[in-house]
């Protein structure tokens, strides 16, 4: 056995070790990186939200930072796996896999995340009420048809109130998540603030001068609380005090991540069920092992021991996709486990141009080893030119979901792409591999084992007749 076999077998061996490690880690762990499976949308269950601009005139570059402020919204949520996608000019696709509470993240992703105290001229508003302020004096209420609950606020037509701050004052460093009254018994959630300049100015000399009066806390036009000033904030900090912890994570988040440049609105929203997603995932796993054991099966049979060597690398070929989808991650979708299923084919493909060849040349030169590498290079050209076409699909569908926002598109793409990547791997390294180890083994004696029912001699050239 040559050096170049035993290095390359070293190779297969380690890199098929690390990918069952990464498939069977304990508790999901690999090095202290999460590896558990992410699901989509389709698979995990969750919502679908179709966010539009407010406003007809919207400028992309706001839209595109929209979206990035979601994103970093949604991260703080704790939702893995989402997919946030401009689409067309006006428009947000946002999904979230696993939501527990649908109503809060939607919330959470349409507020403008705009602070502000107001003077509400010695009035206690209620908590929940939509007001016009001078800092935003036409805001956009949600209708019962653009949310998942049944809201039915309309744009309010009352006074005016005074902005004390601007919420592009508000210092994000300092908003955090706390308690009322540091914690101590009775104490209810809240999140920190702090303004600077001339919003912390004014908040001074505002509640300087009404101690004993209200002020109220408002955010996206929403009144959050009316407390009564009890000093003044010298330095324009405070908290916000709310009814619960899933108020203070969403004021927190909002807050904390950044205002949205224009405003929201919910155009369409979608639950989908995690019941359908285990039935999608159980029939896919069965297509999955039966498709593998059909075509293997079928490489057995027709190519005897190269078969059982297509099988063994395509055995390897599965758990490096799944260890490399873990390990990166991908998010996988039905779309996409079909297409990595499609990919087992297209891996296939490439071990049947090179048993064909090798089979060919080894009738002709009767040479096992000279028809091995025979076979390799001649199938060469065409197992290139195959993948770089399925490739240069794999790119444009990619493209096409990602720029029109069809993610299951850009799911089937992505895993399409990355199994023609890792057929290549399987195919002209472990494939290769394992039929230069036979060659020591005396298996060139056994023309059944490499599915060849005879030797044929070496044909005899035959005068052209129209030389003659």
């Amino acid at each position: 056995m040559r050096s170049r076999e035993i290095y390359s077998l070293l190779l297969i061996i380690i890199v098929s070790a690390l990918a069952l490690w990464i498939n069977f880690a304990p508790g999901e762990n690999f090095l202290g990186r999460d590896v558990s499976v992410r699901q989509g949308l389709d698979l995990q269950g969750g919502i679908q939200v179709l966010l539009r601009a407010a406003q007809s005139d919207v400028d992309t570059e706001d839209m595109r930072v929209a979206a990035g402020v979601i994103e970093r919204r949604v991260n703080a949520l704790g939702v893995g796996e989402t997919v946030i996608q401009l689409a067309g000019n006006d428009r947000i696709i946002v999904e979230l896999p696993g939501v527990e509470d649908p109503d809060q993240a939607v919330e959470t992703l349409r507020g403008t995340g705009r602070l502000e105290f107001i003077d509400s001229q010695g009035q206690f508003l209620p908590d929940g009420q939509l007001v016009r302020t001078t800092g935003s004096p036409d805001p956009v209420a949600p209708e019962a048809t653009t949310t998942l609950t049944d809201t039915t606020d309309a744009a309010p037509a009352g006074p005016i109130y005074i902005s004390i701050t601007d919420g592009k004052d508000l210092d994000l460093s300092q908003v955090q998540p706390a308690f009322s009254q540091g914690g101590a018994v009775g104490s209810r959630p809240a999140v920190s603030f702090a303004f600077t300049g001339e919003s912390a100015t004014q908040l001074s000399s505002f509640t300087a001068q009404n101690v004993g009066q209200p002020m109220c806390i408002v955010l996206d036009n929403r009144v959050q609380s009316c407390p009564v000033i009890n000093s003044a904030l010298v330095d324009g900090s405070g908290i916000i005090e709310t009814n619960s912890t899933e108020d203070r994570d969403r004021i927190y988040n909002q807050l904390k991540f950044g205002a949205l440049p224009v405003a929201l609105e919910v155009e369409t929203s979608r639950t989908v069920s995690a019941t359908l997603g285990r039935e999608s995932v159980s029939a896919s796993i069965i297509a999955g092992i039966i498709g593998l054991s059909v075509v293997a099966l079928f490489m057995i049979l027709f190519y005897r021991l190269p078969g059982v060597l297509a099988a063994i690398a395509l055995l390897i070929y599965t758990a490096i996709s799944f260890a490399i989808y873990r390990l990166i991650p991908v998010t996988l979708t039905l779309p996409g486990i079909a297409g990595f299923i499609l990919s087992v084919g297209v891996a296939v493909d490439a071990n049947i141009l090179i048993f064909a060849r090798l089979r060919e040349e080894y009738r002709y030169k009767g040479d096992l080893r000279l028809a091995i590498e025979l076979g390799f290079n001649e199938a060469w050209p065409a197992i290139r030119d195959s993948s770089v076409s399925t490739l240069i699909t794999s790119a444009i569908l990619y493209w096409f979901g990602n720029s029109f926002g069809v993610s299951i598109i850009k799911g089937f793409a992505l895993t399409l792409g990355m199994g023609i990547v890792f057929s290549l791997f399987t195919a002209i390294v472990i494939t290769r591999t394992l039929l230069r180890l036979i060659i020591p083994l005396g298996i060139a004696r056994n023309t059944w084992l490499l599915g060849l029912d005879r030797k044929q001699p070496v044909p005899v050239d035959v005068p052209n007749p129209e030389t003659t």
